[in-house]
C-alpha cells in the first residue's frame, strides 16, 4: 500500500514539475518565435515602404495595389545623378563654384535612368514576394491600401498603409498568448499586428514598431 502511495505522490510531483515547467517555459518559448518572426515581417514592411515611396516621388500618390507595386519595382526606372569630382581645396581657393567647375568640365553631374529594383534593392529580389507575410503556412498577403487625407488646414496629403494582424504573423504558436498579446494592444489601444503608415492619420510613413 505504501509503495503505490508513494509512486503516485511521486508520479503527482512529477506532473507539477511538469506543469510549472510549461508555465515557465511556454512564455519563452512563444516569445522567442514571436520575435524571429516580427523581425522578418518588420524587414518586409521597410521594403515596402521603400517601394511606395519610391513610387511616390514618380507619380505624386501611393498605390494600394499589389500588382501596380510589383509592377513597378519590376520594370519600373528612376532617376539617378551619377556625380564623379568634387570641388578640391584649389578650387575653392579660386573661387571656381561647383556650377562654373562643372562647366569647365571639372566636375560631372549626370542624370541617368535605373531600374527600380536597381536603385532599390540593388537588383537582387523576388519583387512578387513584397505581397506575402513572411511566415510558414499558407501565402498571405499584406493588407495593403492607399487614399489620400486632408488635413484641418486644408491640405491634402497621400498616404498608404501596409499591415498584417497577429493571428497571421504568430499563426501556429500558442493560441492564449496570441488571444493575451491582441487583448494587450487593444487594451492600449495599439493595433494588434505590425503596420507601417496609416489610412487615418499623417504619421510619415511610420511603423509602429518604431
Amino acid at each position: 500500500m505504501r509503495t503505490v502511495i508513494q509512486i503516485v505522490l511521486f508520479l503527482a510531483a512529477v506532473v507539477l514539475t511538469y506543469l510549472i515547467y510549461q508555465s515557465i517555459q511556454r512564455p519563452i518559448e512563444f516569445d522567442k518565435a514571436k520575435d524571429a518572426r516580427y523581425e522578418a515581417t518588420v524587414a518586409k514592411l521597410k521594403d515596402i515602404r521603400k517601394a511606395e515611396l519610391a513610387y511616390k516621388d514618380i507619380y505624386g500618390q501611393f498605390t494600394g495595389s499589389w500588382d501596380t507595386l510589383i509592377t513597378f519595382v519590376t520594370t519600373d526606372s528612376v532617376r539617378n545623378v551619377r556625380a564623379i569630382g568634387e570641388l578640391t581645396d584649389s578650387m575653392i581657393e579660386a573661387k571656381i563654384t561647383e556650377k562654373k567647375a562643372i562647366e569647365m568640365g571639372l566636375i560631372i553631374r549626370d542624370t541617368v535612368k535605373i531600374g527600380v529594383i536597381d536603385a532599390l534593392f540593388n537588383g537582387k529580389y523576388d519583387a512578387n514576394s513584397l505581397r506575402y507575410v513572411p511566415v510558414p503556412g499558407e501565402p498571405t498577403e499584406f493588407h495593403l491600401g492607399a487614399t489620400v487625407i486632408t488635413t484641418g488646414s486644408g491640405i491634402k496629403v497621400p498616404v498608404f498603409e501596409a499591415k498584417a494582424h497577429n493571428n497571421v504573423i504568430l499563426r501556429g504558436l500558442d493560441e492564449q498568448l496570441i488571444i493575451n498579446l491582441n487583448d494587450q494592444r487593444r487594451t492600449n489601444e495599439k493595433y494588434p499586428g505590425l503596420r507601417v503608415g496609416s489610412l487615418e492619420e499623417t504619421n510619415n510613413n511610420a511603423g509602429n514598431w518604431e
